[in-house]
């Protein structure tokens, strides 16, 4: 059983990754995702790449899965029934949320709607006081009623929410209990145990995105894992987590929160990986898909990682803070910017006669014009046909030809004629609307959060990405772009170079300076002992298993806190740290912890790089009119196959590389150069 098969769900296509550790043999497979059941797609995939390695399913050892079926079924509000029950009196928790709004002079928004209707939200009696002590004891009389008026309502899920139950659960788990008697086979999420964190509001958010997510993510993986076993692969199915880890599909099925963004997570671990192969520890990863294109930054070899995040409305990590749209969640996820400009973004023009790009796509089904699926709306894909970047006869190897007549006559009809423009004018304007927005997004990720760009180097992957990463890093002067090999499906290789990653927290609020060492050691190490527990119970050896220690702290008086590694000087690298982020530091200010935090990674054998033999630059494939506005209009370019490009292979732009899943364009002024390992690295010609 020495094969791993990672497959990586988006919203236009399904992305599989397999390999033999024994033989190093790798196959992928790329097919079109099943909106209407995404389980068909992702056995598609799984059965292509099986193919493809002549492998045999009983030799597969695990499956890793990063699917955005949680974050679908939010924003299309395909959730379960479920309840809401908390202390007596704060029924009205989810409605009144926040009086914060994403824009401030907006007089005209409205909050999202409740995930949990009023009138499934129910109080009990009870209440603790901060420090845990018990106020009012628990009615176990009005537990059982909730339970019975929420069994009158047929609720799928519960969510349990008490005041101060970070500090004591005492309550919450009783509860759970009487919920489980009197409502069988419903599962209970509590607030104890998914967000033991103070904030009643996020952590009842967080609670309440579990349980209604809960039945949902359970039945899509059991069709996985039924799916998985009627093909004759037995291995175990693991997930990946919204803060870059993977977890047995058993916890994913009961903590489904922890992985609201686990498509996009993956992208950026494998960019970390790669970078940590080729000695590159500072990263921006740029993934540009079907759907969406989403940027990250990884600083030191480690993915950002935030706690303040929204799922649903705009989704999107807080910048320099928090976004304020949607349903706020408090775990980890990994800090990425999203934006609506995927390959199948679609092009229009607004009521005041400006062209935009994006946020709707044609995804999968019908997709882009030139797919010859049913599209009839020009979009950013087209558009790179029009202007002669894709290849009509070889795209995903040739498996779909495109139509690049249809996709002049969509521009020509939804953009060009309205705009007054040429077809060529408007698909160039397209391609460079998309780009700005991309760029904007790479602002908001480094510059934003206190980083200069050009200190990184940029990743380009996903579908679209190559295509568009020179251009990119061009107008957000970033000196080097490095595409890695079959960079289509690059997300689904991340998830063989992940770790099992278990996430904890637990609140104390103490200044720092009063903060006693032995009380601290306590927390973190029963944290631990928990962690561990998992960790074995998931089959990791003992000498795999490490902690990563962690604590949030803010100046006394302050609404929000930072995080800091654990140990050596906490004052100076708080100081440090505000400093970088807001600009400032305030050392004579008092400091105040308020949450602890641990990582527990369970070490996962990752597959080498491969090494790539010696060639020179081979003879072009063949050539094509491509247009660079730069040079004025279209060039006659040549193309080479990326599978006879040998390590060391020097080629200048301009020039298009084609391979299976993907294609890399270099603009005149550039040059390319290929690693040892396969990579490419574009970088503007003499510097």
């Amino acid at each position: 059983m020495s094969v791993r098969i990672a497959v990586d769900i988006g919203g236009t296509f399904t992305d599989a990754t397999l390999v033999d550790e024994q033989t190093g043999r790798v196959a992928i497979a790329k097919t079109l995702t099943t909106p209407a059941d995404p389980s068909e797609g992702f056995m598609h995939a799984v059965e292509r790449a099986l193919a493809e390695a002549e492998v045999e399913a009983p030799q597969v050892g695990f499956v890793v899965h990063a699917t955005t079926v949680a974050t679908n079924a939010i924003i299309e509000g395909k959730v379960a029934r479920s309840g809401f029950v908390t202390t007596e009196g704060f029924r009205d928790l989810l409605e009144i949320a926040r009086q914060v709004r994403p824009s401030l002079y907006d007089t005209q928004y409205e909050k999202p709607k409740p995930l949990v209707p009023r009138d499934r939200a129910v109080g009990v009696r009870e209440r603790l006081g901060p420090a845990g002590e018990v106020l009012v004891p628990l009615d176990e009389g009005s537990a059982r009623a909730a339970a019975a008026l929420l069994k009158r309502e047929g609720v799928e899920s519960v969510a349990v929410c008490l005041l101060h139950s970070y500090v004591n659960g005492d309550h919450e788990r009783r509860i759970g209990a009487i919920l489980a008697e009197e409502l069988p086979g419903v599962p209970i999420s509590l607030s104890a145990e998914v967000a033991p964190e103070f904030r009643e509001y996020l952590r009842a958010s967080t609670t309440v995105i579990n349980a209604v997510i809960r039945p949902v993510v359970e039945r899509y993986l059991e069709r996985i894992e039924r799916r998985l076993v009627e093909a004759g692969i037995e291995a175990k199915l693991l997930v990946m987590q919204s803060s870059g880890g993977v977890f047995s599909s058993e916890a994913a099925a009961q903590r489904p929160v922890f992985m609201v963004e686990s498509g996009p997570a993956a992208g950026v671990i494998a960019a970390a990986y790669l970078g940590s192969t080729i000695d590159r520890p500072d990263i921006l990863s740029f993934d540009m898909g079907g759907t969406t294109a989403k940027v990250g930054l990884i600083r030191g070899g480690k993915p950002s990682v935030t706690k303040d995040y929204q799922v649903g409305g705009h989704a999107s990590a807080g910048i320099g803070g928090l976004s304020l749209s949607g349903y706020p969640v408090r775990t980890p996820v990994v800090d990425l910017v999203e934006i609506g400009a995927g390959g199948g973004s679609i092009a229009w023009v607004d009521s005041g006669g400006l062209l935009r790009v994006g946020p709707q796509s044609a995804g999968a089904d019908p997709g882009p014009v030139c797919y010859r699926g049913g599209g009839v709306e020009p979009t950013v894909t087209d558009a790179n046909v029009v202007l002669g970047r894709l290849n009509p006869d070889y795209f995903l190897g040739g498996e779909i030809s495109l139509d690049v007549e249809g996709a002049r006559r969509a521009i020509d009809e939804g953009c060009a004629k309205p705009l007054g423009l040429n077809v060529v004018e408007a698909a160039h304007g397209i391609v460079e609307i998309a780009n700005a927005a991309m760029v904007n997004a790479l602002h908001l990720i480094s510059v934003q959060r206190g980083y200069d760009p050009r200190d990184f180097l940029l990743v380009g992957f996903g579908g679209a990405g190559p295509v568009h990463a020179n251009a990119l890093a061009r107008d957000a002067e970033i000196p080097t772009v490095l595409v890695p090999p079959s960079p289509g499906i690059f997300s689904a290789t991340g998830l063989l170079t992940t770790d099992l990653k278990r996430d904890a927290a637990q609140t104390v609020v103490q200044r720092l300076d009063a903060l006693d060492p032995s009380d601290v050691e306590s927390v973190f190490a029963a944290l631990e002992a928990a962690g561990a527990e998992e960790m074995r119970h998931e089959g990791v050896a003992e000498d795999a298993i490490e902690f990563e220690r962690r604590l949030d702290l803010r100046y006394v008086g302050q609404s929000y806190e930072l995080t800091v590694p654990a140990g050596g000087e906490l004052a100076q690298r708080f100081h440090a740290e505000h400093d970088r982020v807001y600009g400032f530091s305030a050392e004579s200010e008092p400091i105040e912890c308020v949450s602890l935090r641990l990582t527990t990674i369970g070490r996962i054998a990752k597959p080498p790089p491969r090494a790539l033999a010696r060639g020179d630059a081979p003879e072009a494939s063949s050539r094509r009119e491509v247009y660079f506005a730069e040079a004025g209009g279209y060039v006659d370019s040549p193309i080479y196959d990326r599978y006879v490009l040998g390590a060391g292979a020097r080629l200048a732009g301009p020039a298009v590389v084609e391979e299976f899943d993907s294609t890399t364009v270099v603009h005149p002024g550039y040059g390319l150069r290929v690693d040892e390992h396969g990579n490419l690295f574009i970088e503007k010609e003499g510097a």
